[in-house]
């Protein structure tokens, strides 16, 4: 027999919607992202669109190279890529909704900084909305996304 319990065996320590605080910050790895990166996008995507493969193309088209898909930049921002959902795991209920704006292209060589910041936390009866303001930064400072995205989380049961 042994002493060990999965159920406490957790990257960080659990928190509860109650716990989150406005202005924290999760930030997920820099990601430098290559032409392998692209085509395996390309591939799950099945966008065929030459800006994303074709040096010669996009050259044409006033680009220095192929353009990585705004839908990849898009998803170093999923809260997986962070401890977020680390922090938030067992009070998690759902993805809500995200918007984001695309503000420089990433070409492969780029190293991208994706950043979730807490920016609303909208508790109701027995689930709360937390609203996290997206970023991704590119290695000269450029902001090439932002938007939003919302989770909805349960909230700590009152005692009564």
């Amino acid at each position: 027999m042994t002493d060990f319990d999965a159920s406490r065996h957790t990257v960080v320590p659990a928190r509860t919607f109650e716990d989150l605080r406005i202005g924290e910050v999760f930030n997920a790895p820099s990601r430098t992202v290559t032409d392998a990166h692209a085509a395996a996008f390309q591939t799950v995507s099945a966008d065929n669109h030459p800006i994303h493969y074709d040096a010669v193309y996009a050259r044409a088209h006033g680009h220095p190279a192929p353009v990585v898909h705004g839908l990849q930049v898009l998803a170093f921002t999923a809260p997986g890529a962070t401890l977020f959902p680390q922090y938030i795991g067992d009070v998690f209920v759902a993805f809500a909704g995200l918007t984001a704006e695309f503000h420089h292209e990433v070409n492969a060589g780029d190293t991208l900084y994706p950043s979730l910041t807490v920016v609303g936390l909208e508790p109701g009866a027995d689930q709360g909305v937390v609203t996290t303001h997206a970023t991704v930064h590119n290695q000269r400072g450029d902001l090439v996304l932002s938007g939003e995205h919302r989770y909805i989380l349960r909230l700590t049961p009152t005692a009564g």
